[in-house]
């Protein structure tokens, strides 16, 4: 296992949709156990693969307190959202101390494959159906971000480009926020 580096908004590759994974492999596993321990180590309760710059439908998540409960979506799908929709606080790895408030379904029903390739359905709810959604978005090259207002985004973008610039990272592309 081995921890990886994960992209810090506002880098382009954010927004790059990821592809449906074909075989599930030892490379595959081998990812999943890296983005685990990516994910553990941040600390995060959710990791999707673009956001360690590797371009294939892979979430992982643990909402557990004590880290035991991992869960593993390959090529999942939202089959079903709830209309009724809650507004809670959500942060991202990528986009390190920054928090806000974004509305979301309060249920939904994911399709996916487990890591040995078995297709499951979950429904879940609260936490763990908020999360899903936030990591399938990541999937779709979409941020939380991109559930605020324009203004709200246009500032956070000018802050972050602003500190990249500090870090020297600053020859990031700009583009769509």
């Amino acid at each position: 296992m081995a921890k990886r580096d994960i992209l810090q908004y506002p880098d382009p590759r954010l927004r790059t949709p990821a592809r449906a994974v074909e075989v599930i492999d030892a490379r595959i596993h081998t990812l999943i156990e890296d983005m685990f321990e990516t994910m553990y180590d941040a600390p995060g309760i959710g990791l999707a693969a673009t956001q360690i710059d590797v371009h294939e439908q892979v979430v992982v998540m643990d909402l557990s307190e004590s880290g035991d409960e991992p869960l593993v979506l390959i090529n999942p799908e939202v089959v079903e959202r709830d209309t009724q929709c809650d507004i809670a606080e959500e942060g991202c790895l990528s986009i390190a101390g920054y928090l806000d408030n974004v509305e979301r379904p309060e249920r939904v029903t994911v399709r996916a494959l487990n890591r040995d390739g078995e297709a499951f359905e979950l429904e879940a709810e609260g936490l763990l159906a908020r999360c899903i959604q936030h990591e399938l978005d990541h999937l779709e090259g979409r941020l939380f971000i991109d559930h605020l207002s324009d203004l709200k985004r246009k500032r956070l973008r000018r802050r972050f480009e602003k500190a990249a610039r500090q870090r020297g990272d600053g020859s990031l592309k700009t583009g769509a926020v």
